[in-house]
């Protein structure tokens, strides 16, 4: 059902704003507006923010009587060191979290006419901490890939680390998207996990975010095998390997669970005795082994389906540094090489 406004209040089902509590409304909101409106993932997410962090702590304050302060003083009490509330402190991240839900729940209850103005504007939330990014050199990405080349995931790691392609992604793979001929793989869609178990495959949530990128040889001689054992493996069970087949599934055509190729990442780089990087990090090794070897930013952003090249930069800045100096000495070349031609042209 969805929200009706009427003079003096809200009809149907709602209760009246001026009793309406913050846990009332956001649980609507999560109903009339997150579920039918936003990605299953996303919707799932937002419900686990409001039901374990928010409702708990302000779902009695009465919504039209939510001030910053209330907020404030919120975040303020879950950054401390201890327990508040019963639930204890949660990190900087978790909080951001909780402002961005309660930012966005906020504006909705302005677009409906339930609240006059968005108390969460007039709040700061803690600042964005980014987790230190791990990568690993062009040395110890082919120590990997040779160390797992008996691994059932030596095909989905070797693209990963090759294209930049995040998880979701690759496991969204049909073989109509991959063209081993001309060595592209065309990203068109993203697998995600529900809690109940169900399976759902998205659009990017960009234009940009759907695109082809292009494979080295080496990745596609890989996927080309795996195709013929997956094809073998679909005949001896009387089957046929179709082009809307996953890339990456189980021997019965499901799909694989993104955790388990997590749990299997983790796994093998312990057994290879490399230094530790998480799966989402063989996506920044990519990106950051492209940009030392002189790729162009645009192209980067491009593999990696970033909205824009200032998203890539901003992520990448540490390695920009490095390009910036190396930069910096092959102009040092050329105006060393100007200044030997002045000097011999004046000798002659």
């Amino acid at each position: 059902m969805g929200l009706a406004i009427a003079e003096g209040g809200i009809t149907g089902n709602y209760t009246q704003p001026s009793k309406m509590t913050l846990g009332e409304y956001l649980k609507r909101w999560l109903k009339d507006y997150v579920t039918p409106n936003l990605a299953p993932k996303t919707a799932e997410w937002y419900a686990y923010i409001v039901h374990t962090h928010i409702i708990p702590a302000l779902g009695n304050i009465t919504l039209t009587q939510l001030r910053p302060e209330h907020l404030q003083r919120y975040y303020a009490d879950k950054l401390a060191s201890g327990r508040n509330d019963g639930q204890g402190a949660l990190s900087p991240q978790t909080v951001r979290h909780c402002h961005v839900t309660i930012h966005y729940a906020l504006e909705t209850a302005m677009k409906w006419g339930i609240i006059m103005r968005n108390p969460a504007d007039a709040v700061m939330p803690p600042p964005i901490q980014r987790k230190q990014m791990q990568t690993w050199n062009e040395s110890e990405v082919r120590c990997f890939l040779e160390e797992i080349k008996k691994s059932p995931y030596y095909a989905l790691f070797h693209l990963l680390l090759s294209s930049g392609m995040r998880r979701g992604e690759a496991l969204a793979l049909r073989w109509r998207d991959v063209d081993l001929t001309l060595c592209q793989v065309y990203v068109t869609r993203s697998l995600q996990h529900l809690k109940d178990g169900t399976f759902v495959f998205k659009q990017p949530k960009t234009a940009r975010g759907q695109r082809s990128i292009a494979l080295p040889p080496a990745t596609t001689l890989v996927l080309r095998e795996h195709y013929e054992k997956q094809a073998e493996i679909m005949s001896r069970m009387g089957a046929t390997l179709k082009e809307d087949d996953l890339v990456f599934c189980h021997s019965d055509g499901t799909p694989l669970q993104p955790s388990s190729i997590t749990h299997a990442w983790e796994k093998l780089v312990k057994r290879s005795g490399l230094k530790y990087i998480r799966l989402h990090d063989a996506r920044h090794t990519h990106a950051s082994l492209m940009l030392k070897q002189g790729i162009h930013p645009k192209i980067v952003q491009e593999r990696l389906g970033h909205a824009s090249i200032q998203i890539t930069l901003d992520t990448y800045s540490h390695v920009a540094a490095g390009l910036q100096e190396a930069a910096a000495m092959r102009f040092n070349e050329v105006f060393s090489m100007a200044v030997e031609d002045d000097a011999a042209d004046e000798i002659h």
